[in-house]
């Protein structure tokens, strides 16, 4: 199960990053969003453009939708789903990119 459950999430994050590559990678490396640790995006800077706010909602909502699935498949709640998938997502966040450390958004 606990394989399953991996492989779940790693999927998870091939969908999010294929769906939108050049859009969340381009937002991402802007500095605009950044990986928060509960599993969602985060607004980084409060001038963000619009589209990157749009995208951000968006991908959130793909993602709360693949963290429910999961959890229902495994057994577990959607927040610890979630917690796994920021984890794994702050691992692969490209330098220079934003992560959310315990006293706010941190350059990785």
């Amino acid at each position: 199960m606990k394989n399953a459950f991996k492989a779940a999430i790693l999927g998870l994050a091939l969908l999010a990053g294929a769906v939108h590559a050049l859009d969340l990678a381009g937002a991402k490396s802007q500095g605009w969003l950044g990986e928060q640790r509960d599993g969602y995006l985060g607004l980084v800077k409060a001038d963000a453009p619009s589209e990157a706010r749009q995208l951000l909602e968006q991908v959130n909502r793909q993602r709360r939708t693949q963290f429910e699935q999961i959890a229902a498949r495994n057994g577990i709640s959607v927040d610890e789903a979630a917690a796994v998938f920021a984890r794994e997502a702050a691992q692969r966040t490209q330098p220079g990119n934003y992560v959310q450390g315990q006293g706010g958004w941190v350059r990785k």
